[in-house]
């Protein structure tokens, strides 16, 4: 008996959901269409659908997102970083609890409980109108440093797939893998288990027009931001893949209705609207991006942790603030970035080290754009400090005035994509890092405001 079925999938939205309109369409016609030919089709997503620098799902703490993925009825869809260490352990409970689709994730369990989260399964298995069995399951990227003080409990991908491929070539027809891992990662894991069948793959935004066949396991990925949605051919015959294939299509190709930009500004209107309901301080004086602002923000991160020197990229900061009232839209337009503080903690000689490295990529890091890494701003800016000085003439760095010690311990505070940048090494590989709970440094430098309360 032969049958086809179909894998429509999206992966890395990022909440550019200003593309939603068309995407949605399509695969709801696509959906229809294949279905009144007899064809078979599943529908999936592979993680990061939402992203905060969308004031809707800013506001709303991604719950919006949910309310559209459910307009097109997912048969699954798997987490990608910006679910999973975007949000509070609540805000991720609380995430899918509307959802009309099943979570599929099987390298993420709850430290309290040691199991898998009330809203997640480790996979699924689906029946097709005649009786093949899809195995699905989905894996996350491990990012431990992240996950652990959040409350949960990331597993080696590597070790959660051997468990799920040998649990599901026992009880399924095919095995599709979702895959937030990236390209290098699904190419490994393909060369580790060529049981199973097709890898639909994100994370690092990579786009394979075609597909790519590696060890015999199928690669798919529709590239990043709603630009090109992916579609998935499998042939069997008697249950058994004879013929695989994949095509992405651009979403600029797509047709479009003429309420879709009316719709699409609805959300960022609505998002803004929301945001700007809720006050956070009133500025006497306005906070400017390239000196106050950043002097203000370095003061608000070492009162949250409670360390005497702070550093941060100005790069970050987008837009002034104040004067008069202050409301989340605008420190969520200044500060779009999903960061948390982390604490990091070297001996003065690394300090010194870090300096020298600061020093060394000053040139090139002042307009090097930044893409991902919790970054959502242009360009990386300058490093500045608080608390720290470094004199590059006679090698010496000063910790709240008085001469660094080589041996002796030095805790800063920072923000987490300054340990994720590759140009600052001594942080990784000597720093001990510690994440500062689940707050973005826009909650804190707005906690900060709001004890000023300066009026004018």
């Amino acid at each position: 008996m032969k049958e086809i079925i179909h894998l429509l999938h999206t992966n890395d939205m990022h909440s550019h959901i200003e593309r939603w309109p068309k995407i949605r369409r399509w695969l709801n016609d696509t959906k229809r269409l294949y279905t009144e030919e007899k064809e078979t089709v599943f529908t999936f997503d592979v993680g990061d659908f939402l992203d905060r620098v969308h004031p809707l799902t800013e506001a709303t703490d991604g719950l919006a997102n949910v309310e559209l993925m459910n307009q097109v009825h997912y048969d699954a869809v798997t987490i990608g970083n910006n679910e999973g260490i975007t949000n509070s352990k609540q805000v991720l409970n609380d995430l899918y609890k509307e959802a009309n689709f099943p979570v599929v994730l099987s390298n993420l369990k709850d430290l309290d409980t040691h199991d898998y989260p009330d809203w997640s399964k480790p996979y699924i298995i689906t029946k097709t109108k005649e009786n093949t069995k899809i195995g699905v399951f989905g894996l996350t990227a491990p990012m431990e440093l992240s996950y652990y003080p959040f409350g949960w409990q990331v597993i080696d991908p590597y070790i959660s797939a051997k468990e799920m491929v040998e649990e599901l070539r026992e009880k399924a027809d095919v095995i599709v893998l979702l895959s937030h891992l990236g390209i290098i990662d699904d190419k490994k894991m393909a060369q580790r288990y060529p049981e199973i069948d097709v890898i639909l793959g994100s994370h690092t935004h990579h786009l394979l027009p075609e597909g790519l066949m590696e060890n015999g396991v199928l690669l798919c990925a529709a590239g990043r931001f709603g630009e090109h949605v992916g579609d998935v051919t499998l042939e069997l015959t008697d249950r058994i893949i004879t013929k695989k294939s994949a095509r992405t299509t651009s979403s600029d190709s797509l047709w479009a209705d003429s309420h879709d930009k009316q719709e699409s500004e609805e959300f960022y209107r609505y998002g803004n609207f929301l945001l700007e309901e809720k006050s956070v301080a009133n500025l006497g004086d306005a906070l400017d991006k390239e000196t106050t602002l950043i002097i203000a923000t370095l003061e608000a991160m070492k009162e949250a942790s409670g360390c005497d020197v702070a550093m941060v990229n100005s790069g970050l900061f987008l837009t002034d603030i104040g004067p008069g009232l202050v409301n989340e839209k605008q420190l969520h337009t200044s500060l779009p970035h999903p960061m948390n503080l982390i604490k990091v903690t070297l001996k003065g000689k690394e300090m010194i080290r870090l300096a020298k490295e600061v020093v060394k990529n000053r040139d090139f890091l002042r307009r090097f754009p930044i893409i991902g890494m919790k970054f959502r701003g242009k360009y990386f800016g300058e490093v500045w400090y608080d608390g720290f000085n470094y004199d590059e003439t006679t090698n010496e760095g000063f910790w709240l005035n008085e001469p660094i010690e080589d041996e002796a311990e030095y805790s800063f505070v920072t923000v987490d994509h300054i340990a994720f940048v590759p140009f600052f090494p001594t942080i990784e590989i000597a720093g001990k890092i510690e994440i500062l709970g689940p707050s973005f440094l826009r909650n804190h430098l707005a906690i900060y405001l709001s004890k000023l309360n300066i009026k004018r």
